[in-house]
C-alpha cells in the first residue's frame, strides 16, 4: 500500500486516552495524520495529545460522554471548525464487563448497551456525511465477543453482538456509497495497567473469568501491532478483522454445528 496514506488525513479516534485508541493514535500521528482525539476525562486524554504534539502531531483533545447526544454534536461541530473534513473515525471506546447472565439486570444491560453500542451509533451518524463526502473509514472496535459468547461475560457480549450487526448494515447500506465500514474482533488486547480489572466481580464467579477474554486461552494482542493491522485493513478496505487468526476456526465450526461450537467454546475459556 502507499507508505503516505494517511499524510494529512482527519482521523477521529474515540476512547483515545489509553490502550487500543492511544496506540491507534500513536501510529496515524507517526504516518502524518491529523487527530482529533476523545475521552470522557480530558486531563488524562490532554497527556496523550500532548506527547503527540511534542513529536511533531496535530492534535485536538476533546473531553465527551459519548452517551450524551450534546457531547456529541459539541465533537463534531469542533472538528469540522478546525478541519473542515473527516476522513476516518475509530470507535474504541468502551467497556467490558463480567457477571453470570442471570445476575446481569436489565438496568446492567441498558448501560453497557448505551456504553458500547449507542455510543457508537451517535459518533458514526454524527460524522456519516462528512465520512460519505470523504470516502473514509469508519472502524468498529468489536470484540470475539462480537461473534461468540463466552460464559461469566454479564451485558458484554449482547453489547458487541450489536456492534457488529450495526457495522453489518452500514456496509450494505452505505458501502455503496463509497464509506467503507471495518469490524474488528480482537482477542484480549494487553493493558496500559496492572490493576485487576474485575476486582469488584462476583465472588461466586470462578476466578479465570476475572481474567482477560473470560478465561479465554490465549495471548494477550500488543496494542500497537493491533494498530498496525487494523490501518492495514483500511488501507484495503477490508471488510473484517478477526485476532488471533486461529479463532476463525472455531467460528467456521460453530456456524456449521452450534453444538459443536458450544463444546468448544466450554474448553476454551474459564472453567
Amino acid at each position: 500500500m502507499k507508505s503516505d496514506y494517511w499524510q494529512d488525513k482527519v482521523c477521529v479516534i474515540t476512547g483515545a486516552s489509553s490502550g487500543l485508541g492511544a496506540a491507534i493514535a500513536r501510529v496515524l500521528a507517526a504516518r502524518g495524520a491529523q487527530l482529533i482525539l476523545v475521552a470522557r476525562h480530558l486531563k488524562r486524554l490532554e497527556q496523550t495529545a500532548d506527547t503527540l504534539r511534542a513529536l511533531g502531531g496535530k492534535v485536538l483533545a476533546v473531553g465527551a460522554d459519548l452517551t450524551v447526544q450534546q457531547d456529541v454534536d459539541n465533537l463534531v461541530q469542533q472538528a469540522v471548525l478546525r478541519f473542515g473534513q473527516v476522513d476516518f473515525l475509530c470507535n474504541c471506546a468502551g467497556r467490558s464487563s463480567r457477571g453470570a447472565v442471570l445476575d446481569t439486570t436489565p438496568e446492567d444491560f441498558q448501560q453497557l448497551l448505551d456504553i458500547n453500542f449507542l455510543a457508537t451509533v451517535r459518533t458514526t451518524r454524527a460524522f456519516a456525511e462528512t465520512l460519505l463526502q470523504q470516502r473514509g473509514h469508519v472502524v468498529q472496535i468489536g470484540s470475539l465477543a462480537s461473534k461468540v459468547a463466552a460464559r461469566y461475560l454479564g451485558a458484554y457480549p449482547a453489547s458487541k453482538f450489536a456492534l457488529a450487526a450495526y457495522a453489518q448494515q452500514l456496509r450494505l447500506e452505505l458501502g455503496p456509497a463509497g464509506l467503507h465500514v471495518l469490524l474488528v474482533c480482537p482477542g484480549p488486547i494487553v493493558r496500559d495497567s496492572a490493576t485487576p480489572r474485575y476486582a469488584n466481580a462476583s465472588q461466586s464467579l470462578p476466578v479465570e473469568a476475572q481474567q482477560p477474554g473470560g478465561g479465554a486461552k490465549l495471548r494477550g494482542i500488543e496494542p500497537t501491532w493491533l494498530a498496525e493491522r487494523i490501518l492495514l485493513a483500511c488501507e484495503k478496505r477490508q471488510l473484517e478483522l478477526v485476532v488471533p487468526w486461529k479463532v476463525r476456526i472455531l467460528l467456521t465450526l460453530a456456524q456449521l454445528s452450534p453444538r459443536l461450537g458450544d463444546w468448544l467454546l466450554l474448553r476454551a475459556t474459564s472453567e
